[in-house]
C-alpha cells in the first residue's frame, strides 16, 4: 500500500487480533476476534463502547484514555481486580500482552498493575512501546483548547512519548524530586545540601523534558509542512510557553540546565512562602494555532476546534508511524458525531492510508456506512458484543 500522502509505502501495521477482558468496566468476560483495518463498535449510550477502546489503551503505559484509578476500572462487585490480554500481530511475527491487577502471575509493579509480554514479566510498562503504540482521541478531549494548561501539557506528553518511550521515565523522576523539594518548602527546611541535591536532579531531567517536547513540536512541524494545505482536517500550528521551552534551541543544553538550577536555588524563598515549586516544565504551556484561520484554536468555534485536534491526531500518527516504523493502533471514540458526510469518508480514507488498525465508536452504524464492507462492525449492548453481518 502507498501513501497517497506522502507517496512512500506506508508502514507496517500492527493489530491485535485477539482481546481478552476479565472484570474490566462492565465486562464479565470477554474474549473478542479482530480484524486488522478499521473495527467499528456501534451502540446505545452505556453499551460499554468506551470501555473496550479504554481496555486497548491499557496496552500502552499509563491510566489510560480516561486516566482512571485501578480501582475504578475493576467491575463492580468483582473483588479480584481485572485481566487484559491481547494478541498482536505485526512485523515481528505475533506477540502476548497480559496486564491488570488479577488473573496475572506474579510480576514486576508496573504504575500498579502487572505486565507480562509473550509470558515474561516486563520490568516496567514502557516495554510494551517496544511491541505497540496506542494513540486516542476522546469526547473529554474537545475542551483540550480552552481548557486548563495542565490538559494540553498532558496531552503533548502523550504525544511525546509514542515517539521517545524514555519520556515517561523522565517525566516520572522530575515529579518526584519536586515533590521531594516541595517536602522540603513545607517544613521549612534550610538544608541547603538536600535542596541543592534535589534541584540538580530536577535541571537535568527538568531540561530533558522541556526538550523532548521542543523536538516533538519540530517534527510536527516539519510533517504539517508536507501534508496538503487544502486538506479535509485543517493544519495545527504549535509552539511552547515557558521559560525553558523558550531557552531550548537557542542555547547549549548544559547551559540551560545550569540557568535552571539557578533559578531553582534563587527562588527558595518565594516558592516557600507559595507552598509549591513555580518555576519548571510542569508549568509549561501549548500553544495551538488554527494555521488556514491564523486564529489561535481556543477562538475558534467548536466544530473548527473538533476538526483542528483531528488533524493534529493524525499527523502524528502518520509520525508515529514514520519514526517507530509501525503503524500505531488509534482510538477514536464518537469520532464521526460531529462531521458531515464528506469529511466522515475523508476520515476514513485516511485512516486506510495509515494503515493502522483503528477502533471507532457511534450510536449509529450509518454513520460509517462509507466504509461497509471494509471494516469489522461490532455491535455492542450491556456488557456483550457480537459481529454485524
Amino acid at each position: 500500500m502507498v501513501d497517497q500522502t506522502s507517496g512512500r509505502q506506508a508502514v507496517a501495521q500492527v493489530h491485535a487480533t485477539r482481546l481478552s477482558l476479565t472484570d474490566f468496566r462492565n465486562y464479565h468476560a470477554l474474549a473478542l476476534d479482530l480484524s486488522p483495518g478499521a473495527v467499528v463498535l456501534t451502540g446505545e449510550n452505556g453499551a460499554g463502547k468506551t470501555n473496550l477502546l479504554e481496555a486497548v489503551s491499557f496496552l500502552s503505559p499509563g491510566r489510560g484514555l480516561r486516566r482512571a484509578t485501578l480501582d475504578d476500572v475493576a467491575r463492580e462487585g468483582a473483588g479480584t481486580g481485572f485481566a487484559i490480554h491481547a494478541k498482536l500481530e505485526g512485523p515481528f511475527g505475533e506477540c502476548e500482552i497480559g496486564t491488570g491487577t488479577a488473573g496475572l502471575q506474579p510480576g514486576a509493579e508496573t504504575g500498579g498493575r502487572r505486565l507480562r509480554i509473550n509470558g515474561e514479566n516486563a520490568r516496567t510498562a514502557d516495554a510494551m512501546l517496544e511491541w505497540v503504540r496506542v494513540l486516542w482521541l476522546t469526547p473529554a478531549m474537545d475542551a483540550l483548547f480552552t481548557g486548563s494548561a495542565s490538559d494540553r501539557r498532558r496531552f503533548l506528553d502523550r504525544l511525546v512519548l509514542a515517539i521517545d518511550p524514555a519520556h515517561g521515565r523522565r517525566a516520572l523522576d522530575y515529579e518526584k524530586a519536586m515533590r521531594a523539594r516541595n517536602r522540603l518548602l513545607a517544613e521549612d527546611s534550610r538544608d541547603g545540601g538536600w535542596f541543592d541535591a534535589i534541584e540538580t536532579q530536577m535541571a537535568g531531567t527538568g531540561v530533558a523534558i522541556a526538550a523532548a517536547r521542543a523536538e516533538m513540536v519540530r517534527l510536527l512541524a516539519a510533517m504539517n509542512e508536507r501534508l496538503p494545505e487544502d486538506g479535509p482536517f485543517p493544519t495545527a500550528g504549535i509552539a511552547l510557553e515557558g521559560t525553558i521551552d523558550q531557552a531550548i534551541g537557542q542555547h547549549a543544553a548544559v547551559d540551560v540546565e545550569e540557568k535552571f538550577r539557578a533559578v531553582l536555588c534563587d527562588q527558595r524563598p518565594r516558592d516557600r512562602a507559595a507552598g509549591r515549586t513555580l518555576e519548571g516544565p510542569h508549568r509549561s504551556d501549548l500553544l495551538v494555532r488554527h494555521v488556514p484561520k491564523d486564529m489561535p484554536a481556543a477562538r475558534c468555534s467548536t466544530g473548527e476546534q473538533k476538526a483542528l485536534l483531528v488533524g493534529l491526531i493524525l499527523a502524528h500518527a502518520r509520525l508515529t508511524g514514520e519514526l517507530s516504523g509501525t503503524a500505531p493502533i488509534l482510538l477514536l471514540d464518537e469520532i464521526s458525531a460531529h462531521f458531515d458526510p464528506d469529511r466522515r469518508a475523508a476520515l476514513f480514507s485516511i485512516l486506510e492510508e495509515l494503515n493502522c488498525q483503528a477502533f471507532m465508536t457511534g450510536t449509529e452504524a450509518s454513520l460509517f456506512s462509507a466504509i461497509e464492507g471494509r471494516a469489522q462492525f461490532l455491535s455492542v449492548s450491556a456488557g456483550a458484543i457480537h459481529e454485524q453481518r
